[in-house]
């Protein structure tokens, strides 16, 4: 098909091959906008960006390798004004800013309307933050709260799977001491009364999840 120079190229980054398909069709009834590429993770993705220069990328999260995260970050270093927009199954405030402050330009769930991701889309080729509604109430109500480290997620993932401090040390090569530690400033960080809360409010704001 050929593409007039109002045309804006889409590049589309989902690890599920039915959601690209969809993806592609709602894009494609759209007179100015066409896909032009279509990723299964976030390796091709940045390869995929690197050979094709889209106007923007349609971006998963979680995809096998790297992830959604990864991907934005190296397609920004490759081009600074790149307009990403996340498009996920999983919402959480700890996402979203991840996200943003990778330099996505947009962040929307995969359960919003046709109508909302085009316009998102449309948003970041214009150089604007488009958020999804649900987003912007995560954003709202945990805004000041405190993030977790990698460290503490990676304890917490764990406390997750119901092991306790001395197995948690043992799988991460850290002492019982360090767990507590870890677990203690977790409690504090989420205002959390004891683990399963803590894995509850973490599950809650994106910490946890994949």
């Amino acid at each position: 098909m050929h593409l007039t120079q109002q045309t804006q190229r889409i590049l589309i980054a989902d690890d599920h091959p039915v959601m690209r398909q969809g993806l592609r069709l709602m894009i494609e009834q759209q007179p100015d906008l066409r896909v032009i590429a279509e990723a299964a993770d976030g390796s091709e993705a940045i390869s995929l960006f690197r050979t094709h220069r889209p106007d923007a990328t349609l971006m998963d999260l979680r995809m096998p390798g790297v992830d959604g995260f990864g991907a934005i970050r190296a397609i920004r270093d490759l081009s600074p004004n790149a307009a990403v927009v996340v498009l996920t199954t999983y919402r959480g405030d700890a996402r979203a800013s991840a996200a943003l402050a990778l330099g996505a330009s947009a962040y929307v769930s995969k359960t919003s309307t046709s109508d909302e991701i085009i316009q998102a889309l449309r948003g970041a080729l214009c150089g604007r933050t488009i958020l999804a509604s649900d987003v912007r109430e995560d954003l709202r109500d945990w805004k000041g709260a405190e993030t977790l480290t990698a460290r503490e997620v990676s304890v917490l993932r764990l406390v997750a799977e119901g092991k306790q401090n001395r197995l948690i040390g043992a799988e991460l090569n850290i002492s019982e001491h360090t767990v507590k530690s870890r677990i203690k400033s977790i409690l504090s960080k989420l205002v959390a009364r004891d683990r399963t809360h803590a894995v509850t409010i973490a599950t809650r704001r994106g910490f946890l999840g994949d």
